[in-house]
């Protein structure tokens, strides 16, 4: 069997995207078990070696919130003592001032912070309304920017809520460009419970641009709970989005949103990128290892179907 795919172009595409790695960070944060420090070093630095550009290291949430991610300032000592200088570049997710202060004293200069689209799904994460959310953002976007760090800005349910159902697309669009407005470089679609399908992925990017922003500025994370997550990818690409987030092996979940599965696992991206001549700079087969390793590590297979056709070890 091959271990790559024949390449055929489709005209109109990208001829590159960014993949942007989110397993150490949002795959692991629901494990049931806890994972150490250093098998969690070990992911991030093997996913670096397969040519991933970004790798989204962990979260400076309060640990009774998120017990998972409690050894983030350990996790970034062990990576900084292995990677030196470049360690400084893994961005982490900063929840609030708090979490950012423990960014800038360890030099970081990439954070992120996590908004909502809709008003149940900010209470229950954010313990904030979907308006009042924004008022914690501000200062700690404002600071970030000042100590001059790169801020990403996630926004979750953007698709559908499992509280609310259907989002509208006007409100997803609303909440985003108040998250640009307070000045995140790039912003992220989050389909947190993966109910979005092609058609709606069009819609919604159409919403930002005629809302006047840039595609450029846009990212895209699905969730493939519905198996719609590379269709989603294909319309996210006909839209001219070229920034996709993806976790290596599927890892992943929300702790406030028991119906989201995994993420679109990084390999299965790879190979869809790879068939339509798309560049995106990551050896496939070391994120497979990767991630047959770290499903070991974890005690269970991988849900990526590309992991499971390649890594016999990881079925």
């Amino acid at each position: 069997m091959s271990t790559l795919p024949m390449v055929v172009p489709e005209p109109g595409l990208p001829g590159a995207v960014t993949i942007y790695e989110v397993g150490p960070r949002d795959g692991l944060q629901n494990e049931k078990e806890a994972v150490p420090t250093a098998t969690k070093a070990a992911f991030v630095k093997r996913l670096i070696g397969a040519g991933l550009p970004v790798v989204e290291a962990t979260s400076f949430v309060h640990p009774r919130w998120v017990p998972q991610l409690a050894d983030a300032a350990e996790l970034m000592g062990a990576l900084t003592a292995d990677l030196g200088e470049s360690a400084r570049n893994l961005p982490v997710l900063v929840p609030n001032e708090r979490g950012l202060d423990r960014a800038v004293e360890l030099g970081l200069r990439h954070v992120a912070v996590f908004a909502s689209s809709t008003e149940t799904f900010a209470q229950k994460n954010l313990n904030r309304s979907l308006d009042t959310q924004f008022e914690m953002f501000a200062p700690t976007i404002t600071r970030a920017l000042a100590e001059g760090m790169d801020v990403r800005g996630y926004l979750s349910m953007c698709f559908g809520d499992p509280w609310e159902g259907p989002v509208p697309v006007d409100q997803v669009v609303a909440a985003g460009t108040r998250l640009l407005d307070l000045g995140v470089g790039q912003l992220s679609l989050g389909d947190t419970i993966g109910v979005a399908t092609a058609g709606h992925v069009r819609a919604l990017v159409a919403g930002f641009v005629a809302a006047g922003v840039p595609v450029e500025r846009l990212a895209l994370h699905f969730h493939d709970t519905y198996g719609q997550a590379l269709t989603n990818v294909h319309a996210g690409l006909q839209s001219g989005v070229t920034t996709y987030d993806a976790s290596a092996g599927g890892l992943g979940g929300c702790p406030y949103a028991k119906s989201a599965t995994g993420n679109l696992a990084t390999e299965d991206l790879v190979w869809f990128l790879t068939g339509l001549g798309i560049e995106h700079g990551v050896d496939l087969a070391s994120v497979v290892e990767t991630s047959v390793w770290m499903a070991g590590e974890l005690g269970r297979p991988s849900p990526s179907a590309v992991v499971r056709a390649l890594g016999s070890a990881g079925s």
